[in-house]
């Protein structure tokens, strides 16, 4: 939403969408009061975590079990934190973000069709959940080449 009209803006529904990536990552609802003070908000309690790539498995659902690829799950996250950019014009197009995340998607579907190399271990998490007879585990997210920092490069730029 403009402040200083109130109307909503194609800028205003990216950080809504900030939103839900975040509530995707972290298994939490945006706003929760039954949880302990300072983490009532999710986008309050989550953005500290989000700005440094060795925080960011303080926000990540456990109950995804390990059954994740850092690097798209940074991603993941330093694309919300650039959605939830307090300057609006600062926030990325829904074109970046939507090719962001397809990058993320086609480099996930590469990594599965990928015979796994002579010599390498699978993780125990996967190879227990091939055994487990429990109902499906949520669709892995999928591994990327973006990097992310203390001080990111922009993933997206707004147009």
């Amino acid at each position: 939403m403009n402040n200083a009209t109130g109307h909503l803006t194609t800028k205003s529904d990216i950080y809504s969408f900030g939103v839900v990536l975040l509530e995707m990552l972290s298994g939490r609802r945006a706003i929760d009061k039954n949880r302990p003070q300072g983490e009532h908000n999710l986008v309050e309690w989550a953005r500290p975590y989000l700005t440094h790539k060795r925080k960011i498995f303080r926000i990540l659902d456990t109950r995804l079990e390990g059954q994740y690829n850092l690097n798209s799950a940074q991603t993941i996250a330093a694309l919300a934190l650039e959605c939830l950019s307090y300057e609006a014009k600062m926030r990325p197009t829904m074109d970046a973000v939507v090719t962001i995340l397809q990058e993320i998607q086609d480099s996930g579907e590469a990594e599965k069709h990928q015979e796994p190399k002579a010599g390498t271990k699978q993780a125990p998490a996967a190879v227990n959940a091939s055994k487990s007879t429990r109902k499906p585990r949520r669709r892995s997210l999928a591994g990327t080449k973006e990097t992310v920092g203390p001080n990111p490069k922009p993933l997206a730029h707004s147009r």
